[in-house]
């Protein structure tokens, strides 16, 4: 099987996979490639934290024009996946000089399958493009066609618990990943400090708790099969479930504006987690610390386009705030604005590349010692 991902998230899903009890786990770009049995492609699309969609590949062919296309096609039985009366959607991505377009690519193979049932029986499926029963991945890469079975349906992200949003929401996956690239693992209080919609929120304290990350989610397209086993599903989940921990800190969540509150607070409710998270009506340029061991900071800071002046003032509060009222901070943050992270006044101990939708943007790590660094040092050299 193949899981999907965004850039810079390979390492940490093939590490999920591994976890999980994957096989052969590779690495690709933005994918990761692994063996399992049905049971645990189920198990995967419940659990992997930084996938965006699981893939079954069922038939690889080459395709260097129309014909070779839809001959491809045709040389699999598609009655062992769905029959006349059910309905399909192709999706094609293309990477080929032989064929320019995806849109030409779909409505070719449709025709081929839609040819092979009206030659056997007469009676054809019909394409249903917003809720399909099978969804079909087509990916030609030069002359390389490879054919897939969908088995998320709508992508990973949207993980079931999201109903209210602000304006640009972090995506789910690309929350989970940041945080696992940061090292949280719920040993420790944690803080967003601009939570938005409370996505973040949501991500770790699924993690802290190792709960599943798309249990709140109606469905999966695998539930649509020929093949699928409720009974088996059920026991995957009861085996997840299982597997949830305590977690003994604290999770909150600061917004200025009181509609980002309320959404956040409505988003936690529904993802079940309203008793490990609070949230507050605070603008974090007038917050402090509030708790005593170390804190794990990590937030999406808007970046959209304003006035410099603004962005300058903005990005310069963010570094006073951490450096004079957050000791004994690990504070990560996000950003496309690669420019505004010259006014953070602090230097990075990491930057990681990452991708937020189109936008190229760093993950950023400052760590704000308790005292000054020197003096921790000094102690250090005293003993």
């Amino acid at each position: 099987m193949i899981a999907k991902t965004f850039f810079g998230f390979e390492e940490i899903l093939a590490k999920e996979l591994q976890m999980l009890g994957a096989q052969n786990v590779e690495q690709g770009i933005r994918m990761v490639s692994f063996v399992g049995d049905k049971g645990f492609m189920y198990k995967a699309n419940l659990a992997l934290r930084t996938a965006l969609k699981i893939l079954k590949p069922i038939y690889y062919f080459r395709a260097f024009n129309e014909e070779s296309l839809y001959k491809g096609i045709s040389g699999i039985n598609w009655s062992n996946y769905i029959n006349s009366n059910m309905t399909f959607v192709i999706d094609t991505t293309v990477h080929s000089d032989h064929f320019n377009h995806s849109e030409f690519v779909s409505q070719k193979c449709k025709d081929a399958i839609v040819d092979q049932f009206r030659n056997k029986t007469g009676q054809r499926p019909s394409v249903d493009k917003a809720h399909p029963d099978l969804r079909i991945n087509i990916h030609i890469d030069k002359d390389q066609c490879s054919v897939a079975l969908d088995t998320s349906g709508n992508s990973l992200h949207q993980r079931g618990y999201r109903t209210a949003t602000n304006i640009a929401p972090i995506n789910e996956v690309l929350g989970a990943g940041m945080l696992l690239l940061s090292g949280w693992d719920g040993q420790g209080d944690f803080l967003d400090p601009m939570c938005g919609s409370g996505t973040l929120l949501a991500e770790a304290a699924m993690i802290a708790c190792n709960i599943p990350a798309n249990i709140n989610r109606k469905e999966f397209a695998f539930e649509k099969w020929n093949d699928w086993d409720n009974d088996l599903f059920d026991m995957i989940v009861d085996s997840l479930l299982k597997k949830v921990r305590e977690f003994h800190y604290t999770i909150k969540g600061y917004d200025k504006a009181p509609s980002a509150v309320m959404k956040a607070k409505d988003n936690i409710k529904n993802a079940n987690l309203d008793e490990y998270i609070t949230i507050s009506e605070k603008n974090f340029f007038d917050t402090e610390k509030e708790s005593k061991g170390p804190l794990h900071m990590v937030f999406n800071p808007p970046y959209g386009e304003r006035l410099d002046i603004e962005m300058e003032r903005f990005y310069k509060s963010i570094g006073d705030t951490l450096k004079q009222n957050y000791p004994g901070t690990n504070a990560w943050f996000i950003t496309a604005n690669l420019e505004a992270l010259k006014f953070v006044g602090l230097k990075p101990s990491r930057k990681i590349k990452l991708f937020n939708g189109s936008l190229e943007a760093r993950l950023v790590k400052y760590e704000m010692y308790e005292g000054s660094k020197r003096t921790k040092f000094q102690i250090k050299l005293e003993e």
